[in-house]
Order: C-alpha cells, then sequence, then structure tokens
C-alpha cells in the first residue's frame, strides 16, 4: 500500500522557533509568531498541495482558530488538498455535525477528512460547557459516531437509550459524497473500544517503534474483536535536511532558543494534563528541564525536543533525507500507513521534507504523488548549448526537444 502524508495547518500562529502550547498551555514562543492568517495558511496549504501532501490537519481548542471555518475558507485558495478538520464530539449536535461534514463535502468536491478529539483536559472542556468526566466523553464520542454514520447512511435516526446523547427524527436531507473518513486517537483504556467500532484510522503520537507497535496491537485486537479492520497513522513533526549534521543543527537552533522558564512553565502546566499520550509524551523528555541535544534523542533519529515546550505532539524526525525516510519506512512496516507530519516554520519545512524525503520514497516504491498527471519535474541543464555542435549532431531542434533552453540562456 502506498504511504500517504499529511502536513499540519497552524492555526495558533507559527514562527521559526517551536510555538507552544495546547493542552491547557497557553500558546507562546522565544521568538515572533506570525499570525494565522487565511493569506499565511494559504501559502502553507497551496505549498503542501503541491509538494504531494494529501490533507493538512487543522487543531482544535480555545488556543487555536476554529478549525471548520477556517478549512472552509481555505477550500478556495486550493485545488486538491484534503482538509483533516479536528472537531470535539459535545461541543456541537451530531445531527449539525453529520449536515456540517455532508456540506463540507458537496461544497468542496469531497475534501473533508475528520478528526475525532474525545478531549483530554477537563478544565478546557468546562470552558465550553462540557461538564463530563474523561471516562464518560469517550462513552458519548462512541454515541456521537454512532449516530452520525448512520445518518451518513441515510438512516432516520431516533435513539432514546443512550447515556449521553439522544436525537429523535434525525435525517440529512443530502448525503455527503464521499463519505469523511474518521481519525481518532487515544492511548487510555476507554479509547480502544471506540477506535475500534468508529474509526477508520486510529492515530498515535510519534513514540519510539516499540511503544507504537505495542498500541498498534491493542487497537488492531480491539477492531478484530468487532469485526473491524482499521489503518494505522502517525502524528511526528520533521526536520529533514541533505546531511544529518545540517538537520542536527536546525534542532538545535530551536532548543537555544528555548529557556529553562519556558520548560519550566509549559511542564508545569502539562502535568496536570489528563491525557494519557500527553503522560506518555512526557515521560520521553523527563517531564524536567534542559538536556543535552542528543541526549533527548530517544530512538535513532527520533528527537522529544520540541514536547519540552509544545502539547500534544511532541517528537520530531531529525536527520538526513535518507534517515528520515529509513525511520519511516521502519514504521511503516509496523503497518503504519499514514504519516501527519510538521515542522517549524510549517511553511519552510514543507519544502524541505517534500523536496528532500518524497522523492526518496518515490524512488524506494512506498509513495506516488496522490495528484494524477502532474507536471513531470523541470530537468534543465544550466547553460547547455542552445544550437546544434559536433558533440550533437542529431540536435537540429533544441527549443523542441527543451523548449525553455533558450529562455534560461538569456536569463
Amino acid at each position: 500500500m502506498s504511504l500517504r502524508f499529511h502536513w499540519f495547518l497552524p492555526t495558533s500562529g507559527d514562527g521559526r522557533d517551536i510555538v507552544g502550547g495546547g493542552h491547557g498551555v497557553a500558546v507562546g514562543a522565544a521568538g515572533a509568531i506570525r499570525p494565522p492568517s487565511v493569506r499565511y495558511l494559504g501559502q502553507i496549504a497551496r505549498s503542501a498541495e503541491q509538494l504531494g501532501f494529501e490533507a493538512a490537519l487543522t487543531p482544535t481548542g480555545t488556543w487555536c482558530e476554529d478549525a471548520w471555518l477556517t478549512c472552509a475558507m481555505l477550500t478556495e485558495v486550493t485545488e486538491r488538498l484534503k482538509f483533516l478538520v479536528a472537531f470535539r464530539p459535545g461541543q456541537i449536535s451530531p445531527t449539525l455535525s453529520a449536515q456540517m461534514a455532508s456540506t463540507f463535502q458537496r461544497q468542496s468536491g469531497g475534501r473533508l477528512l475528520l478528526n475525532v478529539v474525545t478531549g483530554g483536559e477537563t478544565a478546557e472542556q468546562r470552558a465550553f460547557g462540557d461538564f463530563l468526566s474523561k471516562d464518560e466523553r469517550y462513552e458519548r464520542t462512541g454515541e456521537f459516531l454512532d449516530i452520525v454514520r448512520r445518518l451518513w447512511r441515510g438512516e432516520t435516526v431516533t435513539t432514546s437509550g443512550n447515556k449521553h446523547l439522544n436525537v429523535e427524527g434525525a435525517r440529512l436531507a443530502r448525503l455527503p459524497e464521499p463519505v469523511p473518513e474518521v481519525y481518532f486517537g487515544g492511548s487510555s483504556p476507554a479509547a480502544g473500544p471506540v477506535a475500534a467500532s468508529h474509526a477508520d484510522v486510529y492515530l498515535t503520537w510519534g513514540e519510539p517503534p516499540d511503544a507504537v507497535n505495542g498500541k498498534l496491537r491493542w487497537a488492531e485486537s480491539l477492531a478484530a474483536g468487532a469485526g473491524r479492520d482499521l489503518r494505522f497513522g502517525i502524528r511526528l513533526h520533521t526536520i529533514s535536511r541533505d546531511t544529518s549534521a545540517q538537520a542536527w543543527r536546525q534542532a538545535g537552533y530551536l532548543m537555544e532558543r528555548v529557556t529553562d522558564g519556558m520548560i519550566a512553565k509549559v511542564q508545569s502546566g502539562l502535568a496536570t494534563s489528563e491525557s494519557e499520550g500527553q503522560r506518555r509524551m512526557r515521560a520521553l523528555h523527563g517531564s524536567g528541564g534542559r538536556r543535552e541535544l542528543r541526549d533527548l534523542e530517544v530512538y535513532p533519529n527520533l528527537w522529544a525536543g520540541v514536547g519540552l515546550v509544545r502539547g500534544g505532539a511532541g517528537t520530531s524526525l531529525v536527520g538526513s533525507h535518507e534517515e528520515v525516510a529509513d525511520l519511516i519506512e521502519e514504521y511503516a512496516r509496523l503497518g503504519i500507513t499514514e504519516f501527519v507530519l510538521s515542522g517549524y516554520p510549517h511553511l519552510e519545512e514543507a519544502y524541505w521534507f517534500g523536496e528532500g524525503v518524497l522523492p526518496i520514497l518515490e524512488r524506494r516504491g512506498r509513495w506516488h504523488h496522490p495528484a494524477p498527471g502532474r507536471e513531470a519535474p523541470l530537468t534543465l541543464a544550466p547553460f547547455a548549448p542552445t544550437h546544434p555542435t559536433a558533440a550533437h549532431p542529431t540536435a537540429a531542434h533544441p527549443t523542441a526537444a527543451h523548449p525553455t533552453a533558450d529562455r534560461m540562456a538569456a536569463s
């Protein structure tokens, strides 16, 4: 199976430094933050589209722009790119959510994917008016997805025995085409049955391969018990360069900009998180203060430094383009087929990965560009002769073979 790659839209802001925040922690950075305007996010989205990323993930929470609205606007400045919209059941009714997804599919030409986020922080959930416990939130998510999927199948839905969500005579006037795929992540015991019963893709954060393998086999077993198959995805940052030394130099630059005070403040906030996934991320870097750069390399070419000042996904692929491609293939051998990536700044790092790593994976037969019939890469020899020579007696019509050759010479 060909691997699928997705990028990330930094709807809380972007920059040349790690932009921290999320999971109850306020957004911050060592330097200037690029505002998440539609104009800037559109640059990222168009670049991701051109480079061969299939979709772009948007986060959800009080610390970022609303994902539904932002992605709806960005469909107008892109052509093919899909949007992996993160949203939280409980903040919106299942019937309205099913209707919104159906509308998005029609208006965008089928470019919606859904990332269902149950919510791991009680304080943030309460800010949205949600006072359920964590386990109750997972119960509600299961009920929510059951109703939504039945509506997408064209059923008229009435429920009365659910604990959290009930509807009466719910139906959609128009069904989504295609039905959006559901992405779902969660490391706690309560998350497993929901993923097994309702998810198309089970997502995990970027732990070392052995830990990831354990989670995948757990989710796979639960899905098999429910008579279903799951695909698997992983959420990571990336820093790839032409050489390993250059990549680690960039990681070092990011850490040089992070102060002990920033780390202490963020880690104090993340320590209160109820998220099992967040706990596992913190365990990778010891939940402590500054350490030497390579001490945070928790597996060859997997670096946990981002998690010192950022909630959520806290690990990054770091290395040469070949090394990063190798680690991606190692995850793929575990069953991972979808990679949701990001990097600081998101515009520039999309190009480092898209022009450095993806061509390697394409040559290895592990990836192909999702846009059929895309333009072939421009492979011109600068300052090449533009007229027949003795060494090239057959080049009678150079501009026919290389239509831009004369223009290159003229520039």
